[in-house]
């Protein structure tokens, strides 16, 4: 009996050990687990006023996107009164080919015809005695395919646009042999156009160059003549 006294002894010896130290653990789990949670409700609350910093900053981000939009659109209307002002001006004292359609060409031609202008001469002028014949162009400018002829107008109608195509493009082929080998390009310009000009100009196969909404010097039917 001493002996399973005594195992029994060993036994509940080791069982309350186990206890003890399964309690001891249990606790410092407790413990751990209140400091995991203290720690998490910091951390949430360190996301929710992250999250609240982020959407002061989107905030903050959208008002200063739409001061942005604002001033791009005063920009752009001082920009387009500005250029407005300036055609007219330039209309009035005769400069407009100097002024606003020659440095409009050459980028024109190289945006829409991918092509480098190499030569660019405004007012250009020729008279062959011999022949009888003479003109004055507004604007010439070469490529290694192409002469683009620009023919610019104050006050753009349909009778000057169809001389244009019908009596000066012949007269410049007359008067330019040397350019006989390249395509001849017409380029019709004024500050601006109303539609059924361009819609001639169209069907006429005669690109139109003017203000586009007083942005920016464009070809206006460049697409239209290039699904034609």
């Amino acid at each position: 009996m001493n002996q399973v006294e005594e195992r029994l002894n060993i036994v509940e010896s080791a069982l309350a050990e186990f206890i003890i130290q399964t309690n001891r653990s249990l606790h410092r789990l407790e413990r751990e687990m209140l400091v995991f949670k203290d720690e998490m409700k910091d951390f949430k609350d360190e996301m929710k006023d992250f999250k609240d910093e982020m959407k002061d900053f989107k905030d903050e981000m959208k008002d200063f996107k739409d001061e942005m939009k604002d001033f791009k659109d005063e920009m752009r209307k001082d920009r387009r009164n500005m250029n407005k002002q300036w055609g007219e001006l330039a209309n009035k004292m005769g400069t407009l080919v100097e002024d606003i359609v020659a440095p409009a060409v050459g980028p024109a031609i190289e945006k829409y015809f991918r092509e480098e202008v190499l030569d660019i001469m405004a007012n250009r002028r020729k008279h062959i005695k011999q022949k009888g014949i003479k003109g004055e162009f507004d604007v010439v400018a070469v490529t290694d395919t192409s002469v683009y002829l620009v023919d610019s107008k104050m006050s753009p109608n349909e009778e000057k646009l169809l001389a244009f195509k019908n009596n000066v493009l012949p007269r410049f082929r007359q008067l330019f042999p040397e350019y006989k080998k390249l395509q001849l390009v017409p380029i019709f310009a004024a500050l601006r156009f109303g539609q059924e000009l361009v819609d001639l100009g169209t069907r006429e196969k005669v690109y139109m160059l003017a203000y586009r909404e007083w942005d920016y010097m464009d070809i206006l039917n460049f697409e239209a003549l290039k699904k034609g």
